[in-house]
């Protein structure tokens, strides 16, 4: 007995657990992009996981909050890390379809139209109060959201990959803004609530502003991890593993938005796909390359309070989706 004691020790000994993906590059890059964004930006450290796991996830990201909290900002720094063709659109009440996606114009010289690209054209796009255009001009991006590709005038453009969406809008001010319509909020992946900072963050965000006085903020900012990178981080968090018992742990959660009284619209199957990529995408970022219960639940909130609708009468009782999400959440069995 001894003896097969003895041996059984060697066996596990010799047994190999390291992961069975190299998460490491990844893992280095990401603690330095923080780095950055940590010498301009105070607190909002989940803000900030949001948004790496959306980039590694190749998703699209609505930011909301108050006027201050430093949503645009963040969107710019999370930019200047990733070496990335970068635009901005600052959306108007006058803002046409045409100003985004590009237009036609003819060329005297050649006798011919030529198509010339607009701003979405790029990487990594800013749309900086995405509610304030009207309906026509937001339903532009629905094609170009969801496939990467453009078509005007019968000819389809595709974009170079990675294409990233952050759009942020204020959730107080009413007038002169045009609500997203569902088709429109469901193509984005994160739908992210930034809060005021804490009294302690308060305090740093005056100190850090003091010391930096008038110099330019974007200038202290390095550039981390080049366009072939992102693209070998997205194919690496495609390949994290996930068991059978999880997969269908995401598909009760959003069965259970569908049957709830309190909400009138419940997920899509396109919502249990993002919950799906955007816990591998937590996986990865905490070095792992496997999905957890707790991975599942940190995707769950920002991937599905934005794509249901709570019932007026729990709606004029304050109740929020955001509230109901958590409690769907807690009453699904985790699997064990």
């Amino acid at each position: 007995m001894e003896n097969n004691f003895e041996t059984n020790n060697e066996q596990n000994e010799n047994v190999n657990f390291e992961a069975r993906i190299n998460l490491q590059p990844l893992q280095e890059n990401v603690q330095k992009v923080k780095a950055e964004i940590a010498k301009v930006i105070v607190g909002q450290n989940k803000m900030i996981d949001q948004l790496l796991v959306a980039v590694l996830s190749n998703g699209h990201v609505l930011l909301e909050g108050v006027p201050g909290v430093a949503k645009t900002i963040s969107a710019k720094l999370l930019a200047k890390t990733l070496s990335l063709d970068f635009s901005r659109i600052q959306f108007t009440p006058d803002l046409m379809p045409s100003d985004i996606i590009g237009t036609s114009v003819f060329d005297l010289s050649k006798s011919t139209f030529e198509f010339k690209k607009g701003p979405i054209f790029s990487n990594f796009v800013l749309i900086d109060e995405i509610n304030r255009a009207p309906a026509k001009t937001q339903a532009a991006l629905f094609e170009v959201m969801e496939e990467r590709q453009i078509t005007a005038d019968g000819t389809t453009y595709v974009l170079d990959r990675p294409f990233l969406v952050i759009a942020t809008q204020n959730p107080i001010e009413q007038e002169g803004t045009y609500r997203l319509p569902e088709a429109q909020l469901d193509r984005f992946l994160f739908k992210i609530n930034i809060d005021y900072p804490n009294l302690a963050e308060e305090i740093h965000i005056i100190q850090k502003e003091n010391e930096l006085q008038s110099r330019d903020k974007m200038s202290a900012i390095a550039t981390i991890i080049s366009q072939s990178h992102i693209l070998d981080f997205q194919e690496l968090v495609k390949q994290i593993l996930i068991e059978q018992n999880l997969i269908e742990y995401i598909a009760k959660i959003v069965l259970n938005t569908r049957e709830n009284a309190f909400l009138y619209l419940g997920a899509s199957p396109r919502a249990s796909i993002a919950i799906l990529n955007a816990a591998k995408g937590f996986a990865a970022l905490r070095g792992r390359d496997f999905v957890t219960p707790d991975d599942i639940k940190d995707a769950a909130i920002p991937v599905l309070q934005h794509r249901v609708v709570v019932t007026p009468e729990r709606e004029m009782e304050g109740i929020t989706s955001t509230e109901i999400i958590k409690q769907i959440v807690d009453s699904v069995e985790i699997p064990r």
